[in-house]
C-alpha cells in the first residue's frame, strides 16, 4: 500500500511530530533536530527523515517554534490603500519582492490594511499587542511620520522602504535616489540637444520622494546652465492635474518634460495630443517608476526604473541583522534606478531656445 502523503493522519487527525519519528524509525528528538539543526544528524538519517517529512506532508507547529526559538518568523507590513487616480503597480512589485526575499530567509509576511490619511500607529499596535511578528518593514514613509520612532522607543525592529525626510534620523533604510534618476534623464536629454527641459512633480514640500526627484532634475540643469525659471510645474499625482499643469511649460517652448512619476507622464501625452502633437517626436516626456503602462503606451514612455527586487532583498537583510543584533549602528542604503530609454525620449527639434 502506498504511503500516505497527506497531512492528516489515516485516523483524521494531524500528522504529529511523534507520528513521522515512528515512521521513520527514529527519536521525536531526531525529527526536532532535522528541521531545526539538520547539522546535528548525519546526512544518511537527515535524508531519511526528510523523505518521511515530505512524504506524509508533516507541517511544524507555528506556535510550537515561537514557544521554542522566541520568534514567530513573520514580518509585519502595512498595505496603504491607493489613492483615487494613482496606480499601485509600483508597489506591488514592491511588495512581491520582498515576500519573495523573506521567503528565502524563512520567513512569512503578515499584511496588514493601514487607514488612509497617511502613515498611522493602527495596525502596528495591535499586532505587538499580540506579539505576533518580529518586526517591521515600513513604506510610505513621510515628514511628521510617527512609526519609526514609535517603533524604537519599544525596542521593536524595523526597516523603512524611504527615508524619514525630517527630524531626528531613526532606524535603517533602504531608498532609492530619485535625485540620481532625474540627474540621469537631464544628461540623456542634453545629448539629445535638449536645453528647455521642464519638470513636472507634486507640491513642494507635500512628499519627500517628490522634493528629491525635483532637487536632481535642478542640479542637472545647473551644472548644465541651463534655465529653469518658468520650467517647473507641479501638481497633484493625477492625470487631469498634469494636464493642466504641464501647459504653461509647453506654453513656454519646454522641449523636453521629466514627470516625477508615470502618472504625470500620462497628463503630459494627453495635453500633447489635444494640442496635436506627438511625444518624442515633438517634445520629449520622461516619467519615473516605469510602470506597465510605461511599456505599452505609443509611443513607449521613457522612464526611471526603481530597482525593487534589491529594495526588497536589502530590507530583509538589514531587518533580520537589527533582530539579530539589536544594538548595532544603523544602516542606510540609497540604491541608484536606472533609465529605461523607449521611443518619447528623443532628438530635440532643430530650434534654438
Amino acid at each position: 500500500m502506498p504511503r500516505s502523503t497527506n497531512t492528516s493522519s489515516a485516523k483524521g487527525g494531524p500528522v504529529t511530530l511523534a507520528m513521522v519519528a515512528r515512521r521513520a524509525g527514529v527519536s521525536a528528538q531526531t525529527v526536532s533536530n532535522a528541521i531545526n539543526s539538520p547539522d546535528l544528524l548525519r546526512p544518511q538519517t537527515l535524508e531519511r527523515v526528510r523523505r518521511v517529512i515530505e512524504e506524509m506532508g508533516y507541517r511544524p507547529s507555528r506556535a510550537a517554534q515561537t514557544l521554542r526559538s522566541g520568534s514567530s518568523k513573520l514580518i509585519g507590513y502595512g498595505i496603504q490603500p491607493t489613492p483615487p487616480g494613482s496606480s499601485g503597480a509600483v508597489m506591488d512589485r514592491f511588495l512581491h519582492a520582498l515576500s519573495e526575499a523573506a521567503d528565502e530567509a524563512g520567513y512569512r509576511m503578515l499584511v496588514f490594511a493601514s487607514p488612509p490619511g497617511g502613515p498611522s500607529l493602527k495596525g502596528y499596535e495591535e499586532l505587538l499587542a499580540q506579539h505576533e511578528v518580529d518586526g517591521f518593514v515600513l513604506s510610505g514613509t513621510e515628514r511628521g511620520d510617527p512609526r519609526q520612532a514609535w517603533l524604537a522607543k519599544r525596542g521593536v525592529p524595523f526597516v523603512g522602504f524611504g527615508r524619514m525626510w525630517s527630524g531626528r534620523p531613526i532606524g535603517d533604510w533602504v531608498d532609492v535616489d530619485g535625485a540620481c534618476g532625474t540627474d540621469a534623464a537631464v544628461e540623456h536629454l542634453v545629448s539629445l540637444g535638449h536645453q528647455r527641459i521642464a519638470f513636472l512633480g507634486w507640491e513642494r514640500g507635500a512628499s519627500g520622494a517628490g522634493d528629491d526627484r525635483a532637487e536632481g532634475w535642478l542640479r542637472a540643469m545647473k551644472r548644465h546652465g541651463l534655465a529653469t525659471r518658468g520650467r517647473r510645474g507641479q501638481c497633484a499625482n493625477d492625470i487631469d492635474a498634469a494636464r493642466a499643469a504641464v501647459k504653461p511649460l509647453l506654453d513656454g517652448g519646454a522641449t523636453a518634460v521629466i514627470a516625477a512619476s508615470d502618472m504625470l507622464a500620462l497628463g503630459c501625452y494627453q495635453m500633447l495630443g489635444e494640442r496635436g502633437a506627438t511625444p518624442g517626436r515633438d517634445v520629449a516626456v520622461v516619467g519615473f517608476d516605469d510602470s506597465p503602462t510605461a511599456g505599452l503606451l505609443s509611443p513607449g514612455l521613457s522612464s526611471i526604473a526603481q530597482p525593487l527586487e534589491d529594495v526588497g532583498r536589502e530590507c530583509v537583510r538589514l531587518l533580520l541583522a537589527r533582530i539579530a543584533t539589536p544594538d548595532a549602528p544603523p544602516e542606510r542604503l540609497l540604491l541608484e534606478p536606472s533609465l529605461i530609454v523607449r521611443d518619447s525620449a528623443a532628438t530635440a527639434p532643430s530650434a534654438t531656445p
